[in-house]
């Protein structure tokens, strides 16, 4: 009991200093009032619109138009608003003036005269506009996405007082910013905070980068967005690992950056110079065509374009050396259970052959002038020298390590918001659906548990300094532990039961390189199995959702992305063009409004001036909601409720005299 006390005691006391803390911002009764009164306000007002994306791949200019757009439902809004008094081309036309208002306006050739009647009646429908998407926001977090040099402008047009001749004070200001020549700038803000208003949090189902040309400009408009979160994908960990520091991975990144000829993403985009490895592998293979490793031209190189002969000798260069550093790391660790992935010593390098899964199977490719049969995994003087410039090369792009850092601040394995499950792979099963149990140092984890435990791994890859032997030990261990995550058969981020990588390159027969699913993916589409997922991330189990990406969803073959009755939705429908063969479409965004979720489904993006007909997603709901969400529903509004409750307690401290206002 007195034990009790003391425990009772001390917690009060400090209570008692948290709310002295508490004091220094909010130091007399009205202010505590004064912000007891916003809170409640925010609370009641509508939750803001969740955007959810997956699998980008480096498709940055798709993607940007679905930022700039909202995934079509800016253009949704303006039909809403100007139905009955605009024709459909003039509402394609507001559309992609608020996407792209540079473009526009520089494609714009009218007379004096009419230019400035356009622009005036421009203006009109843009602050309606911005009036409808900022409704459901406070004053205050408005203000915050406005450009700095028409905020004050934007504020009047927004919250004009009732008792003012709106029409006329509208006229004075839009027919002044006229007069002044202002008409181009002002537009181009007032599309910029349209869109900023149309996303109010953005969710980022993993597979940011690889396959598709430029994943720094993707990171780069991310880092501008103000509520962003990001689940890490297998993709987005190899480049995280290679950041780290892990050469395994170094080079796998560089082999699927050549692979899909993103020389402009590499040398242009993170200053990784390859002319140490194209000089390496011109020599070395100067008398081989490497036919096997042509690279898939998907998109074509602006800054640094690369003969595509010598492409295939860097491509199979680096695989050559991936193959080594991966085995070499097999060896470090025969805890991952990964020896038969060691692919150089199960060559049979006199006849010819490799054996996989117990079966012998003839190479395509026999000619590996950088291979001692002897010793296979040994890497070459050479081959030594060219990792040590290209780890320079990425532990020196500055770039390149701030946007790993922003992966890491806004990053994590999974995430639970607003009764929604978000993870890009899968929570390892076996075949009866129990979480499948994976040992760490003498330990299992699995299901949640798992996942909290790999946070805490990833984050020592590339965050625990070398201070001491035994610290280096862990963040070595951790270091390479990030490429089990990217192709380990229990890696939650991967769930395959192999990288068939050698495969597809050595081997001709298909049956060779076949990829087996963690039984995750055929069970999670039974709302039973997706309920007991949602249970052991403490969400209600029959109004909650999983929201995954990772395996393309083939809608050309009739396979929908809503599974187990509504619980479970993957929104990997091929964004990459690499996928769209497959799928037939270019990917899904799922959209959270206060009213509804929605599914957008989209096209392959074309790039056309001053068109959106094209590219227009099909939108359909795929869930009402019972009663409009409001703030106070979401995770957000819980921590408003804590707050309110803190000041509560404060403002009745300040009324007992226990705590002194400061006037």
């Amino acid at each position: 009991m007195e034990i009790m006390e003391i425990t009772t005691e001390r917690k009060n006391m400090m209570d008692l200093k948290y709310l002295q803390l508490l004091a220094r911002e909010y130091p007399d009764t009205e202010s505590v009032a004064s912000e007891i009164i916003n809170l409640s306000a925010i609370n009641c007002l509508p939750k803001g619109t969740e955007f959810f994306f997956s699998d980008i791949h480096g498709e940055y200019e798709a993607f940007l138009y679905l930022l700039r757009s909202a995934s079509g439902e800016i253009k949704n809004k303006i039909g809403q608003e100007f139905d009955r008094c605009m024709s459909e081309r003039e509402r394609e036309e507001l559309a992609y003036l608020i996407c792209y208002p540079e473009q526009f306006l520089a494609g714009t050739d009218m007379d004096k005269e009419t230019l400035r009647q356009w622009e005036k009646s421009t203006m009109y429908h843009l602050i309606h506009i911005c009036k409808v998407v900022s409704a459901k926001y406070t004053r205050s977090k408005v203000r915050k996405k406005m450009p700095k040099e028409f905020a004050y402008i934007f504020d009047e047009f927004l919250n004009v007082a009732d008792d003012v001749n709106k029409e006329f004070y509208y006229e004075k200001i839009i027919d002044t910013i006229l007069d002044i020549r202002m008409a181009d700038s002002f537009i181009i803000a007032i599309c910029e905070l349209i869109r900023k208003l149309s996303i109010d949090r953005l969710h980022i189902i993993g597979d940011i980068y690889d396959r598709g040309p430029r994943a720094d400009i993707i990171m780069e408009e991310l880092q501008n967005f103000q509520e962003a979160d990001i689940q890490w994908g297998n993709h987005d960990i190899s480049w995280m690992g290679a950041a780290s520091g892990n050469r395994a991975l170094i080079a796998n990144v560089i082999r699927m950056a050549i692979s899909y000829n993103n020389f402009d993403l590499l040398e242009d985009g993170y200053g990784i110079n390859l002319r140490a490895l194209s000089i390496f592998a011109a020599e070395v293979y100067k008398e081989e065509e490497c036919l096997n490793f042509a690279p898939h031209v998907l998109d074509c190189n602006e800054f640094d374009p690369v003969d595509f002969q010598l492409a295939a000798k860097m491509h199979k260069a680096i695989t050559m050396i991936q193959l080594k550093l991966e085995g070499q790391l097999i060896r470090r660790h025969p805890e991952y259970g990964m020896e038969d992935r060691d692919m150089l010593n199960n060559i049979d390098y006199i006849n010819n052959t490799v054996t996989i899964s117990g079966i012998s199977y003839s190479l395509k490719d026999t000619l590996f002038p950088t291979i001692n049969p002897d010793s296979p995994l040994e890497l070459t003087k050479e081959e030594e020298n060219l990792m040590e410039i290209l780890a320079h090369s990425f532990h020196s792009s500055r770039l390149l390590h701030k946007h790993i850092r922003f992966l890491y601040s806004n990053g994590s394995m999974y995430k639970s918001i607003n009764g929604n499950l978000l993870y890009h792979g899968c929570i390892p099963m076996d075949e009866e659906g129990k979480f499948l149990p994976v040992s760490f140092y003498g330990k299992e984890y699995s299901g949640k548990a798992l996942l909290d435990y790999l946070n805490g791994v990833v984050n020592r890859a590339y965050f625990q300094k070398d201070n001491g032997k035994d610290n280096a030990k862990v963040q070595e261990d951790a270091r390479d532990f990030m490429w089990y995550l990217w192709c380990g058969r229990k890696s939650p981020l991967f769930g395959k039961s192999k990288l068939s990588m050698f495969e597809n390159y050595f081997v001709k027969e298909k049956k060779a390189g076949a990829e087996i699913f963690n039984p995750y993916f055929r069970l999670s589409q039974k709302e039973d199995v997706c309920k007991r997922i949602l249970k052991e991330f403490g969400l209600e189990e029959d109004t909650a959702h999983i929201i995954n990406g990772h395996v393309p969803v083939r809608m050309k073959e009739g396979e929908s992305p809503i599974k187990a009755n509504g619980r479970l939705f993957i929104i990997d429908g091929g964004l990459s063009k690499s996928y769209q063969s497959k799928t037939g479409i270019a990917g899904y965004t799922l959209i959270y409004s206060s009213r509804h979720l929605s599914l957008a489904e989209h096209r392959p993006y074309i790039r056309k001036e001053g068109e959106m007909a094209g590219i227009i997603p099909n939108i359909m709901t795929v869930e009402t909601m019972d009663k409009r969400v409001l703030v106070a529903d979401t995770e957000t509004g819980r921590d408003i409720q804590e707050k309110i409750e803190e000041l509560r307690e404060l403002l009745k401290h300040y009324r007992e005299g226990s705590i002194k206002e400061r006037k």
